[in-house]
């Protein structure tokens, strides 16, 4: 696969920059880092993001993750690897990521689950990092960069 543009981030650079105040405010916020990395992984597995694929399981192994865990996220319904919580993380991650698949958008069950395992400052964080991730994901795949190029 061949990257359509050199680099979008440096053409678009105000817009990489938008983007990565994004990352330090999830940096800096109450949503615990390593449910993140999950769910960045999960929503970058739905959405076919090579690149994130890569970055976020490197990320969460440098971080302490399993590789049994790594290797199950897109199964994580089926294993026994993950928390209520992760799972709630997980599902409202692949909601929103799929949003048009609902005709209720994010159905009420999945949003009261993750309601019930993060406070609302938590909550609100990992809406944003859902929604951040997915940006990434469409500028990634729309301009195919290439698998391993954020080392």
């Amino acid at each position: 696969m061949q990257p359509r543009m050199a680099n979008v981030y440096k053409v678009a650079r105000r817009g990489y920059a938008a983007l990565s105040a994004m990352e330090e405010f999830l940096h800096d916020s109450p949503a615990p880092d390593d449910v993140l990395e999950l769910v960045r992984l999960r929503v970058s597995q739905i959405n076919g993001c090579s690149v994130c694929v890569d970055l976020h399981s490197h990320r969460a192994g440098d971080a302490g993750e399993t590789n049994e865990r790594l290797w199950s996220v897109a199964a994580w319904r089926d294993t026994p690897f993950f928390t209520e919580r992760e799972r709630a993380a997980l599902a409202l991650a692949e909601a929103v990521t799929r949003i048009a698949d609902s005709p209720e958008g994010v159905p009420d069950d999945v949003w009261d689950a993750a309601a019930r395992h993060f406070a609302p400052d938590a909550l609100a964080a990992l809406v944003m990092a859902i929604a951040s991730v997915n940006a990434w994901n469409r500028v990634n795949v729309a301009t195919r960069l290439t698998a391993g190029s954020f080392r």
